[in-house]
């Protein structure tokens, strides 16, 4: 568990340390390529931290809504290796980084057999969310948002329509590369439905407290600690907080993992989900992104707290 008085410090502190990071917010730009998400505020910056023990600190813009995007993909990872296994997902997504843009296809066609070099760039993605079991796009749909809604302990989370429609109506190169790995016998069944079932998970609404509650499940090896129930396997989260430190904040998952040392994924909507193994969930937006994708002022905010706290697994 986190020290006694650690969470005291971070009420005290927090306020002061998000007004300086918010500064940094001029020197990004909200993501404009789903037209919805360039609505967003760019100065917003809210964190929700909560330890395993319930006790919450939070400051800044928490109230504000935004979508999970690639945050998504986590959790969609995981619930394909609870429907079929390890190397049933395998077979289908590899395990390395590309050192590419998460939405590159160069990788695809340089390399044989066609698999995506791992689940949390999109064409990975794409295959995972073709690997959730249902019958339908509505029944896949809904068992992730189920999932989701068990691990953020919010029955009421739903879908942001008018990014879910904004991201269907532009989502050109997303389209391409389902219908390549259709080509290359990696994607099964209908290209259109799978992106359906993809472009509803990108597109669950949630606030900080909801990250930082589905972030505190995996700090806890899948256990959620308030309830005690077990969500998760233990060794589903190993494979996810792996890809996490190696894949999960684009090409800035190296600096990231040397400035701030915690397992976390990032989302173009400004999102960011990061842990402390065994002791904190911790929830942040930003929109306004670094050239990375990455929220410019979430990730000066992490990396200070981080290095403050020793917060680094490293």
């Amino acid at each position: 568990m986190i020290e006694a008085g650690e969470m005291d410090r971070l009420d005290h502190l927090l306020p002061g340390w998000v007004d300086t990071s918010r500064q940094e917010s001029i020197h990004g730009r909200v993501a404009t390529y789903i037209p919805e998400l360039s609505k967003a505020g760019r100065d917003l910056l809210g964190i929700h931290i909560i330890n395993g023990e319930g006790r919450i600190s939070e400051a800044g813009n928490t109230d504000h809504r935004f979508t999970l995007q690639s945050i998504s993909k986590v959790f969609t990872l995981i619930l394909a290796l609870m429907d079929h296994g390890e190397a049933a997902v395998f077979s289908k997504v590899g395990k390395e980084p590309t050192g590419d843009n998460f939405n590159s296809m160069m990788k695809l066609e340089l390399i044989q057999p066609a698999i995506p070099f791992n689940p949390l760039i999109n064409a990975g993605a794409i295959v995972i969310s073709s690997l959730i079991k249902g019958n339908t796009v509505e029944e896949k749909s809904a068992r992730i948002l189920q999932f989701f809604r068990k691990l953020a302990a919010n029955d009421k989370l739903g879908y942001d329509e008018d990014v879910y429609r904004s991201e269907r109506e532009t989502g050109h190169l997303n389209r391409s590369m389902g219908y390549f790995l259709l080509d290359k016998g990696i994607l099964e069944g209908e290209v259109e439905e799978v992106l359906e079932v993809y472009f509803r998970h990108c597109s669950i609404q949630v606030n900080t407290a909801d990250l930082a509650r589905m972030a505190l499940v995996m700090a806890f090896n899948g256990q959620d600690p308030l309830s005690k129930e077990q969500l998760i396997p233990k060794r589903y989260v190993q494979i996810a907080k792996t890809f996490m430190i190696t894949c999960g904040m684009y090409n800035g998952s190296g600096e990231f993992a040397i400035c701030a040392g915690m397992p976390a994924k990032s989302g173009v909507s400004g999102g960011i989900l990061t842990f402390v193994p065994g002791r904190l969930g911790i929830g942040v937006v930003g929109p306004s992104l670094n050239a990375k994708g990455n929220s410019i002022a979430g990730v000066h905010l992490l990396e200070r707290l981080s290095k403050a706290f020793e917060w680094s697994i490293f």
